[in-house]
């Protein structure tokens, strides 16, 4: 946290650090792959968005300078910006694909949701 910031100035507290986030990051790459291959068959759309949100989430996690990262040519503050886009992508994804109203947009939905929580509980000044 910086000098401004105080536990009583963020509405989140910064309980995850570096690793953790690397592992949820793996974890999360990981379950959009499994979900596009188990709608490849039936909505091709929402399996290509799956596709493509699971690609951005490896490639960054794998060019981090974090643990568990692989080239670390991406500081862990820029990070956090990829994973913005990457929530944006998701929540707005359904719409940009054509299946804002279909029931497998629920997951990108919530998904999107869930990646703001894990950016707002995130310590982005701990050390990687």
């Amino acid at each position: 946290m910086t000098e401004m910031e105080t536990t009583t100035t963020r509405l989140v507290p910064a309980v995850i650090s570096p690793a953790q986030h690397a592992v949820l990051d793996y974890g999360v790459a990981a379950t959009f792959f499994g979900v596009g291959a188990a709608l490849w068959g039936r909505h091709r759309p929402a399996a290509s968005l799956a596709f493509l949100n699971g690609a951005m989430v490896l490639g960054m996690s794998l060019l981090t300078n974090y643990p568990g990262g692989v080239y670390k040519r991406l500081s862990f503050k820029g990070h956090r910006t990829g994973d913005i886009v990457q929530a944006a992508l998701a929540g707005l994804g359904p719409a940009m694909f054509g299946f804002a109203t279909d029931p497998e947009a629920k997951y990108f939905y919530s998904q999107a949701l869930s990646e703001a929580g894990v950016i707002a509980a995130t310590d982005w000044n701990a050390a990687a």
